[in-house]
């Protein structure tokens, strides 16, 4: 568009809609936004030419392309600006009719701008241009977050790639490309669209090539069953470059999922390996029971068997001492991917480091049995495989209970309640001499919500009044007492926080 046109008068006509036609082919634009921007940038210099305290306002036909220029005079009641405002009884002058907001309109001859005004109506043009292809390609991205988008490298620099994506430019920061990945100007690059953000120098696109779901997205163009919605991709987890897992689901019998996503020789498989520079890929068959997964996300290792946690959302796994290096992996990484993929907390032991444990534990709750009770060995090794964990547990059990166990019976006991009994009660004194000691409120202490035991676990970590405790979370509390249901522990917060209310 050059300054010439805007300095000679037959602009305006024709010449200017061929002019707006080739400039919105040129950026991809509305001819609508071209010649809006074109209005704009001759109203500027008709407020120039005019005076810019007058409200000039420009419109141009869009059919003849003439463009009209004309000053506007609002009529008020009450006027703030005499230039560009007229009284009510003024106007009513001119037609008796008028009411307040009516625009007076006086049609200005056009003029011929000079350079100055030409270079101003230029620069608003593009700006106004520039405007719309960011408006254009942010309205353009922002809905395609999630897909996979292919561009040509048009700058790599040493923190970012970009790309030329058609009419825009899309930017993949070096965190976001697989490690060693190297790319020149000119190659063709595949990506994820991870983010699109509309920013004052323009709307910027974000790509990554290591997120997880640029994995799903790239098994969804290789596998037919997967696009056609007949194998569900579960859950992705990733190590960019080295390894990724990906749990895959299908509710039709005839179809073995992970056959599908190997393809034949693992033709499928292969091509995703290749663009994703050699990372290699477990796919594992996902299940709603916690455990199955847990076994299948550790494969290539197998465990000899999970232990749940299913309240802290955690797996203990053991594996025979052949197959442990196996299942942790190298550094770690595939009971790592294991757990993301999964989504709980896993913990890999071998089965003789397990067996060990599991006979410390079981010696060290006969011991505390054997020293509580001042029973023998045999007793409290009963009590143990029982399933008997704590002295507090065994006060509550009944005589009839205690003598249905094999080896015991009624006068056994009765014997083995009382001194539980005993026990309890000389503890449960101790553990209340050291809560005075603490200065713990005798409030939170004679409320009987939690045991003495408990009490003491908190005034450990500061908890000592009502306040302290009723302050505390679901999640803070359990954290600190493992031992409470969860409901039980929303109770004991709500209970301690009714003083609060009354």
């Amino acid at each position: 568009m050059s300054t010439e046109l805007w300095t000679d008068s037959r602009f305006y006509g024709p010449e200017l809609l061929q002019i707006s036609d080739a400039v919105a082919r040129e950026k991809g634009l509305e001819r609508e936004r071209v010649l809006e921007a074109m209005e704009s940038a001759i109203q500027k210099a008709a407020r120039v030419r005019y005076g810019n305290e007058h409200d000039i306002r420009v419109s141009i036909a869009r059919k003849s392309g003439e463009v009209t220029i004309f000053k506007c005079i609002t009529v008020r009641e009450v006027v703030e600006n005499e230039i560009t405002e007229m009284p009510l009884e003024e106007a009513r002058k001119i037609d008796e009719k008028v009411e307040p907001g009516h625009v007076f309109i006086t049609k200005l001859p056009p003029v011929s701008f000079g350079r100055v005004s030409a270079q101003v109506g230029r620069q608003i043009i593009l700006q106004k241009i520039r405007d719309a292809e960011r408006e254009k390609q942010y309205k353009e991205f922002k809905d395609r977050v999630g897909e996979i988008i292919s561009g040509v490298v048009k700058r790599a620099e040493y923190n970012s790639v970009t790309l030329d994506v058609g009419h825009s430019e899309a930017m993949i920061r070096r965190d976001q490309l697989i490690p060693r990945e190297n790319f020149r100007v000119g190659d063709r690059v595949r990506a994820y669209i991870a983010d699109v953000s509309a920013e004052t120098k323009g709307p910027q696109v974000f790509l990554s090539r290591t997120h997880p779901q640029f994995l799903a997205k790239l098994f969804l163009q290789e596998v037919p069953e997967i696009y056609d919605g007949v194998i569900e991709i579960k859950a992705v987890a990733r190590d960019p470059g080295s390894r990724a897992k990906i749990a895959v689901y299908t509710s039709d019998s005839n179809i073995d999922p992970i056959g599908a996503c190997v393809g034949v020789r693992g033709s499928r498989v292969q091509s995703i390996i290749r663009e994703l520079q050699g990372e290699k890929i477990d796919i594992v068959l996902w299940s709603d029971d916690p455990a199955t997964f847990a076994v299948n996300a550790l494969a290539p290792a197998e465990v000899s068997r999970v232990v749940v946690d299913e309240e802290n959302r955690k797996f203990e796994v053991m594996a025979q001492d052949s197959q442990l290096s196996l299942a942790i992996g190298r550094r770690g990484q595939n009971v790592r991917l294991a757990s993301q993929l999964i989504g709980w907390g896993v913990t890999v032991v071998s089965e003789s480091e397990a067996l060990e444990k599991n006979n410390q534990e079981y010696h060290a709750r006969s011991r505390a049995f054997m020293d509580a009770l001042d029973c023998d060995d045999v007793i409290a090794h009963l009590l143990v495989a029982e399933g008997f964990t704590s002295v507090e547990e065994l006060g509550n059990e009944t005589t009839e209970e205690l003598a249905s166990i094999e080896g015991f019976d009624e006068s056994l006991a009765e014997e083995l309640i009382s001194r539980t009994k005993d026990y309890l009660t000389k503890k449960n004194a101790e553990n209340l001499l050291q809560l005075k000691k603490m200065k713990v409120d005798d409030r939170i202490i004679g409320f009987g919500i939690l045991s003495s035991a408990d009490l003491l676990v908190l005034a450990e970590h500061g908890i000592k009044t009502l306040d302290d405790l009723a302050d505390q979370s679901t999640d803070e509390l359990l954290s600190l007492l493992p031992n409470l249901q969860r409901e039980y522990a929303d109770t004991v917060i709500m209970k301690c926080r009714e003083h609060w209310f009354t």
